[in-house]
């Protein structure tokens, strides 16, 4: 996982790399089962080079220990992409198609039992799905032979999103039971390849 983060960490292939402060590749346990995966950094982040530390990794830190008993240390975390949007704008289908390969490397190289997503980009993106993540939130999805389990980005927790930190809870236990051997009860609908 070194080699990867070293080789995108002079990654210019896209217009995201002419705004960044460093790469935000990704953090956590290399070996872990558990990968989370976010849209793309926001300020925080690019001036930190790690992924969720601001205000939202804070939420979503505590909520892994409350919900999960799981910390950082036990779980990998990444984002579609590795460079901050102008603005904390969402990436663009461009944007996310170009840094992909870094997010494929790293599910190849972490091969996680279980992909919790943040948000409506990271949702709509891996499992191809135009439906928004208040849809898609609540069930495990088969998806490459893992399970994904959507849920809302804690931004949305943090703006008072009505139902987004209780959402996040239960969506955080059913990823636990995924974890666990536990198959949740509603699978559904396989994503795209």
């Amino acid at each position: 996982m070194a080699a990867i983060a070293a080789e995108a960490a002079t990654c210019t292939r896209c217009r995201l790399a002419e705004g960044r402060t460093q790469v935000v590749f990704g953090m956590g346990n290399p070996e872990a089962d558990l990968l989370f995966v976010g849209e793309g950094p926001g300020a925080d982040e690019d001036a930190a080079g790690l992924p969720f530390v601001g205000r939202s990794g804070k939420l979503l830190d505590r909520m892994m220990a409350e919900e999960m008993g799981l910390t950082r240390a036990d779980c990998y975390i990444a984002n579609m992409v590795k460079c901050r949007p102008p603005g904390n704008r969402d990436p663009r289908p461009d944007e996310m198609a170009t840094c992909r390969p870094w997010l494929d490397a790293q599910l190849a190289h972490l091969d996680p039992t279980v992909v919790v997503t943040l948000g409506n980009v990271a949702t709509r993106t891996l499992l191809g799905r135009r439906e928004g993540i208040t849809q898609l939130r609540g069930r495990a999805y088969s998806w490459q032979g893992r399970v994904v389990i959507p849920t809302y980005h804690p931004s949305a927790a943090l703006r008072g999103t009505v139902g987004a930190l209780a959402g996040m809870r239960a969506d955080l236990v059913r990823a636990k039971q995924a974890l666990a051997g536990v198959t949740p009860a509603s699978v559904a609908h396989q994503g795209a390849p």
